[in-house]
């Protein structure tokens, strides 16, 4: 079953991805006051799919509380690419390594979606899709991980747990679309990255697990 979902994935995966149209429908409209005031840097997240109690899940991360845009926010494993990764692929395996304790011999790729720039960061980001076999034995790494935070696969595609919320920040009062699965407010970059990614599993047909 899980075999069959994930090949049906890595074919539509080939076929021309949604983009731009799937990422504006979780765009908070706040993205609008910040204006890149460098070259964006290259990062790698990951959609990281595994086995668990005869589901496929998703992990997620929650950002520890710091002097920063992206504080305490709910996010995919990964970060920036070091001039040492040969391609934004081995970024996105390594921040997963490093950040989660997943090895990388243990991840299949099976592509990637389109890029999305995050202007609050300056970030380019290139969403990397992997799977475990296994139901992975997570080993945050303190300083970047406050918390592991796994999502079945089918509560993500649940389209009630799409919804919006109110937001400050700074003086800046705004409402924006949100996944809230299990009480988790997944919001921003991660969101429009997980629009595109259920949008293909919706496009495809494939979404009986």
């Amino acid at each position: 079953m899980f075999t069959d979902f994930l090949n049906n994935l890595e074919e539509g995966l080939q076929k021309e991805l949604p983009g731009e149209k799937a990422h504006s429908k979780m765009a908070p409209g706040i993205r609008e006051y910040f204006k890149p005031s460098q070259k964006a840097r290259k990062a790698g997240v990951m959609i990281l799919l595994y086995p668990k109690n005869n589901e496929l899940f998703v992990v997620f991360i929650q950002r520890p509380k710091y002097n920063g845009p992206h504080s305490g926010q709910i996010s995919f494993p990964g970060g920036k690419a070091e001039k040492s990764d040969k391609n934004i692929i081995e970024t996105a395996l390594r921040e997963t390594k490093e950040e989660i304790g997943i090895q990388t011999d243990n991840v299949k790729v099976f592509g990637q979606l389109t890029p999305l720039h995050i202007p609050v960061s300056s970030f380019m980001v290139y969403p990397v899709i992997g799977i475990c076999k296994t139901t992975p034995n997570f080993i945050p790494d303190k300083c970047e991980v406050k918390k592991i935070i796994e999502i079945s696969l089918s509560e993500l595609l649940n389209p009630e747990n799409c919804t919006t919320k109110d937001f400050t920040y700074g003086d800046i009062s705004f409402v924006a679309p949100v996944y809230n699965p299990t009480g988790v407010t997944i919001w921003g970059a991660t969101a429009m990255i997980l629009s595109e990614f259920i949008e293909i599993i919706e496009k495809n047909n494939f979404t009986q697990l």
